[in-house]
């Protein structure tokens, strides 16, 4: 019984963390709007980063809870699992086009940063505040490389637009129950699964690396394989890129502003498959311009070996 319970609560605090951030993140769009702000810049900062505010609220819940490897684990778990599995199964329903500046920037700029958190973490098994602040240097130098590409013409994340019912205090209302929803969803899912890793003997390591890296990563899995079935793909390379980018400089770094994160050296494996992670995708797209089927099963079968080495 107590093991359904704490699954119970564990898709609980995963419902509330989504709904949450939906939420948030329209009411903080509509809201911007209103007020004047453009919409490029709503784009490239709320929006964007709405998809990592599932990670940052249970990163920063876990770190201050002291659940540090449910941090790091949720991190480095839901990148290698945005690429290996989000991306492979999206590539094996339909072979995805890749833009250039994805394949020309993006992507080396990931395998950069996933080496230099892997670096400082393993360093001196933790990361700094001194070190989120470097995170959040290369945050602002992403921000304003964004910022460049839209002005391009490059598209943007999709922006709620504002409806004639919407009032600011209806929207203030949906900003304060978003943030509260995630709040205490992040709450009950570091209890929730600190709480399972103790009842089934399992380290939070695991459980950061699995259960709560799949969870937090549900909206990537839907919007995703949803735009494969439509065959509106292409832009998924570039969402997944974008949001390993912002767990590792805006959820890592924030996090470790806030206190300082443990980054344990049992997380070494973990951390060299992240960056063969991208590598890997690197290599899939950099001759074609796509991600097509035959890389996508690669992919599915790479992350089967790790999740087979993560339980044995």
């Amino acid at each position: 019984m107590e093991i359904l319970l704490q699954l119970f609560l564990l898709i609980i605090g995963f419902v509330l963390l989504m709904k949450g951030a939906d939420w948030f993140v329209e009411g903080a769009s509509k809201v911007a709007d209103r007020f004047g702000i453009p919409q490029l810049v709503i784009g490239l900062t709320i929006v964007a980063m709405g998809t990592s505010l599932p990670e940052a609220a249970v990163s920063i819940s876990a770190a201050a809870k002291g659940s540090a490897e449910i941090t790091i684990g949720n991190v480095v778990g839901s990148n290698i699992m945005n690429v290996l599995v989000i991306l492979g199964l999206t590539a094996v329903i339909r072979s995805i086009a890749v833009q250039q500046s994805t394949v020309r920037y993006e992507i080396p700029f990931t395998i950069l940063i996933t080496a230099i958190l892997s670096g400082v973490g393993l360093a001196d098994n933790q990361v700094s505040r001194i070190e989120g602040a470097i995170l959040w240097v290369f945050m602002i130098v992403y921000l304003v490389y964004l910022f460049h590409m839209a002005k391009k013409g490059q598209p943007l994340e999709d922006i709620p637009e504002v409806d004639s019912k919407d009032s600011v205090l209806k929207l203030l209302a949906m900003i304060v129950v978003g943030a509260t929803m995630i709040v205490f969803g992040s709450d009950i899912t570091v209890e929730a699964a600190s709480e399972l890793a103790t009842i089934f003997g399992m380290g939070e390591r695991l459980i950061g690396l699995t259960i709560v890296a799949f969870g937090t990563s549900l909206p990537e899995l839907v919007t995703s394989v949803t735009a494969a079935i439509k065959g509106k793909a292409d832009i998924a390379v570039g969402n997944i890129v974008g949001s390993n980018i912002f767990n590792i400089l805006f959820v890592v770094g924030t996090t470790a502003l806030i206190t300082p994160v443990a980054y344990g050296a049992n997380f070494v494996v973990d951390s060299i498959v992240a960056v063969a992670t991208m590598v890997l995708l690197f290599v899939a797209v950099i001759r074609k311009k796509q991600l097509a089927r035959p890389a996508g099963i690669v992919m599915l079968l790479g992350y089967a070996a790790y999740f087979v080495y993560l339980v044995q």
